[in-house]
């Protein structure tokens, strides 16, 4: 079997080129091939995809595996795939325990330990300078391409459409300040209010720097405990991120159907495109610029970037991104403030989904929005899009509540829901590879990022 070992990896990406060739010319009638054979075929692919991930031995490349063969049971067996959603919730549930006190346990050492109060100020504002100006460009981008594509133009609801969800009213200025500050922490921890438990051990951590050192040490072994132990957590559950990306694709395929996009197919690759664009026309001149070894950056946000797509939850792939990045070299104090930080102010794909959606919104309805409109909605947006949850479908209720803010109908938002979970898994993914290319960005600014330990980075099992 050894000496067959070096034609995997080629034998694969044929197989599986060719699988898809012959999906897409069978879904457009252009061919006919026996169903049995066909499905025979796929079987094989994700047969020799199974192997190449037992040969790799990498946590990417099983989750790699998991979306395609979770493709090929949805499609196959789809009245099963929809009863397996409790298997990607139950990853989530327990993702969702390590969040807080993850956070809290790297802020406070990473605030406490250097006793710096000079940093975590420099930090924050260049954080927000940088989260700002990306963001913006991530809504132009959004309203550029969606009065290019003009994906709304010529659609129309079904008959029984009505709204998903109750209109949500936008976030007011002093609503949203007053939202960063946490009443109490196990609410917040409950709630699952990210920026307030930021909020909340940045001040932490800050009294633990200014207490007398013989109570400073133990607090910073205490949160230098936590903080390993939560590593060591992330690592066990990630063991399992497989099946529930396995269960995750299976149930949105078998939910939905391949066949989902219908006449939505042009709005999807809008935002596709779109994204696409930022990342290759932003993110990349960036990291281009800054000197970034992109084969190595690739392979440490290929975890993160994977687990986010495939569970369209940004919260699922944190305690990845946070390992990751500082195993990249950036250091943990700097990892452990922008990450979280970029949660609540840093969701590109989301800000531009968002644009592109009001603007789609408005077409389906027929309304034509000028110039100044555009830009108006632009605007709140950069306040509506802030403190958004990391889970699934958070961003649905802020188009909602944007929509409303400016008489814009949210009838026509029934027609993104029945695609809003593939749209979720772009944009989710958008989020997470803008918040690590963020703290790469960070730590060249402050001139911390470790050169040697990107270049040694390797993907561990």
């Amino acid at each position: 079997m050894k000496r067959y070992t070096p034609f995997l990896t080629p034998a694969c990406i044929v197989v599986s080129s060719i699988t898809a060739l012959l999906f897409v010319l069978i879904s457009y009638k252009f061919i006919e091939i026996n169903s049995s054979l066909f499905t025979g075929f796929r079987l094989f692919n994700v047969a020799l995809l199974l192997l190449l991930a037992l040969k790799r031995k990498s946590l990417t490349a099983w989750i790699f595996v998991s979306i395609i063969a979770g493709a090929e049971f949805g499609y196959d067996l789809p009245n099963v795939s929809k009863d397996m959603q409790f298997l990607s919730d139950i990853f989530i549930h327990l993702i969702k325990t390590i969040i807080a006190p993850l956070i809290f346990a790297t802020l406070v050492n990473g605030i406490a330990g250097h006793n710096d109060m000079k940093l975590v100020g420099r930090l924050g504002w260049k954080s927000i300078l940088y989260f700002e100006v990306v963001s913006t460009i991530a809504l132009v981008i959004g309203l550029i391409a969606i009065n290019i594509s003009q994906a709304g133009v010529g659609l129309t609801l079904p008959a029984d459409a009505s709204a998903p969800v109750a209109a949500a009213k936008a976030h007011s200025w002093s609503g949203f300040l007053l939202n960063m500050f946490p009443e109490n922490i196990a609410k917040s921890i409950f709630e699952g209010n990210i920026l307030q438990v930021v909020v909340f051990s940045i001040i932490f951590g800050i009294a633990v720097a200014r207490i007398p050192d013989s109570y400073r040490k133990t607090m910073l072994r205490f949160t230098e405990g936590l903080a390993e132990t939560m590593f060591k957590f992330t690592n066990i559950i990630m063991y399992y991120a497989p099946v529930a990306v396995f269960a995750a694709i299976a149930f949105t395929i078998g939910h939905l159907g391949l066949d989902v996009l219908g006449s939505l197919l042009k709005l999807l690759a809008t935002l596709y495109v779109a994204l696409i664009i930022f990342l290759t026309g932003v993110i990349l001149p960036l990291l281009l610029f800054l000197k970034i070894p992109l084969k190595k950056f690739l392979s440490a946000i290929s975890e993160p970037a994977s687990i986010a797509f495939a569970t369209a939850n940004s919260e699922s792939a944190l305690p990845a991104a946070l390992e990751c990045m500082e195993r990249f070299g950036v250091p943990r104090k700097i990892v452990a403030f922008v990450i979280p930080t970029g949660y609540s102010f840093n969701l590109d794909g989301t800000t531009l989904y968002l644009s592109l959606a009001c603007v789609f919104v408005a077409q389906v309805a027929g309304i034509d929005l000028s110039v100044s409109q555009q830009i108006a909605i632009c605007l709140v947006l950069m306040l509506t899009s802030k403190g958004t949850a990391g889970v699934s479908r958070a961003s649905l209720v802020v188009l909602l509540g944007t929509l409303s803010s400016f008489g814009l109908p949210t009838t026509p938002v029934f027609l993104i829901l029945g695609i809003d979970v593939l749209m979720d898994m772009a944009r989710t993914t958008v989020n997470v590879i803008g918040n690590c290319t963020a703290t790469v960005v960070m730590a060249k600014w402050e001139n911390a990022f470790d050169e040697e330990k990107a270049l040694a980075y390797e993907n561990e099992v």
